[in-house]
């Protein structure tokens, strides 16, 4: 007699095909298709969240599933053609086929002999994402998430630049460089490592979100003069908001001059480097000692899967090593230098890299620049719907597939002055219609304000390549906010 749990793993499909996980075209503009959304207390009353009542009682199968068919209800279908909340949305069914693979295989990327074949797929994955970058002599690891990408380029940047600091701690006056509008990771990165948050240099953008050059070299200088230890300079390829791309040639030329670490995060706007048209974003991209990328956002591989590179071999185990010898010993039978876990900060590590190899053997590199340029050319197309709609204005010219917007009501279009009421109205409206959105469960985009450039609340739609936007899913959202937004009551009408 077949186990009763492998019957159930095999109908897990079924479940998530019943629950309209894996619906992408018209079915999605259904109210309640993208989300049923419900409030935390009221969550709590649908589904027995709380594991106190198994210490003597098991649940047969017939109850398992109606809890993974309520779990699968209240959670947002991110394949849904209207989820542009996020930096990343659908995915890729050949990349959660290999992230299936990858989770009933079971085994942890650190030594050879756990995870051979794995191990060799990694290294094609860095291998290839070196010469996408231009990094062709360097190394690179699979680690959770942008965050986890950035530290580790921290903390390579103060090994090299102090090797000490390894085995004695920071030295005193450690400081770094980021954009103002880059990611919080940095902050956070300063602080888990010990730098200090207030020793996060924050250098001022321009009108279009880049990182000024001017105000990196003269806050470096004004840190060299203050006999602080600068060591390294974040760029962004793709902020979180505006989807900016600093100038990665000129902050390489002042980080040559005064001999500091160029950390490139290209979490985001990465992808770019896949597309002809638009791998120029890039430019400068081999003057960096390390980079991030997240294939996970844009590209739609499954989450999480987050590539850091560093321009020289050695330097990861060199930083990161501590030999423990009940796992990389070096008189095994076979080659250790596959065993990577050594390089890595965490041992137990999940193998990320299948799902994105195994998608990359299908769509190959034209075809992932298919899904790229149709993601950039329908933000164009949003772009160019919003200027030719009455009451829609574009914030910033889009350099990615963020779209960072305003919506005027009707019946304010005619107003002349655009004054405080005028534009707390704005930003209270963008908070109306998300509820509403997320009420009416059949679109999600984010809001955010941008206290840069003294913004408040304003429209951040993203588009990325899974499922393939179109004209059609891009008027929707118009569409949409036009209609939620005639309800809208704040301003004397």
């Amino acid at each position: 007699m077949e186990d009763s749990s492998l019957n159930f793993l095999r109908k897990t499909f079924e479940l998530l095909n019943d629950g309209g996980v894996f619906d992408t075209k018209e079915q999605c503009d259904a109210e309640k298709s993208l989300v049923d959304f419900r409030h935390p207390h009221e969550l709590k009353q649908l589904i027995l969240f709380s594991l106190t009542d198994n210490i003597d009682t098991q649940h047969d199968d017939d109850e398992i599933e109606k809890l993974c068919r309520d779990v699968i209800k209240f959670s947002v279908k991110t394949n849904n053609r209207n989820c542009h909340n996020q930096l990343f949305g659908g995915l890729d069914f050949y990349g959660l086929a290999g992230e299936w693979m990858t989770s009933a295989l079971n085994t942890g990327a650190y030594t050879f002999e756990m995870a051979p074949a794995f191990t060799l797929i990694e290294e094609a994955v860095i291998q290839k994402s070196l010469q996408l970058f231009g990094l062709d002599d360097g190394d690179g690891i699979l680690c959770p998430g942008g965050s986890s990408a950035i530290m580790y380029g921290i903390n390579l940047a103060r090994y090299a630049k102090f090797p000490s600091s390894k085995l004695e701690g920071n030295p005193q006056g450690l400081v770094m460089f980021t954009s103002e509008d880059a990611h919080y990771s940095m902050i956070k990165g300063a602080s888990f490592l010990g730098i200090g948050m207030q020793n996060l240099i924050a250098i001022k953008t321009n009108e279009f979100g880049q990182m000024n050059v001017d105000d990196l070299d003269m806050k470096i200088n004004d840190a060299i003069k203050r006999n602080l230890k600068p060591f390294l300079v974040n760029a962004t390829c793709g902020t979180t908001v505006l989807g900016a791309f600093d100038d990665l040639n000129k902050i390489a030329d002042v980080c040559k001059k005064y001999n500091l670490w160029l950390h490139v995060d290209a979490c985001l706007g990465g992808s770019a480097i896949l597309s002809r048209k638009r791998r120029h974003l890039l430019s400068g991209s081999d003057r960096a000692n390390s980079i991030s990328w997240n294939p996970h956002k844009t590209m739609g591989v499954p989450l999480q899967c987050s590539i850091f590179m560093v321009y020289r071999k050695g330097i990861l185990h060199e930083c990161n090593s501590s030999s423990a010898n009940y796992l990389f010993q070096q008189d095994k039978f076979y080659e250790t230098a596959y065993d990577t876990g050594d390089k890595s900060l965490s041992c137990g590590r999940k193998v990320d890299a299948f799902k994105f190899w195994l998608m990359f053997k299908k769509h190959g590199e034209r075809g992932f620049e298919k899904l790229i340029d149709n993601a950039f050319d329908m933000s164009l197309y949003f772009v160019d719907q919003i200027k030719n709609r009455d009451g829609f204005e574009v914030i910033f010219q889009p350099q990615y597939t963020n779209i960072c917007f305003f919506y005027i009501p009707k019946f304010m279009q005619k107003k002349q002055e655009r004054d405080e009421k005028f534009w707390e109205c704005i930003s209270k409206l963008a908070v109306y219609v998300k509820e509403r959105m997320m009420k009416n469960g059949n679109l999600m985009i984010g809001y955010s304000p941008l206290s840069s450039k003294n913004l408040g609340n304003f429209f951040r739609m993203v588009v990325t390549c899974q499922p393939p936007a179109t004209r059609e899913s891009m008027d929707f959202v118009l569409e949409q906010i036009e209609k939620i937004a005639e309800d809208f009551e704040f301003y004397d009408k």
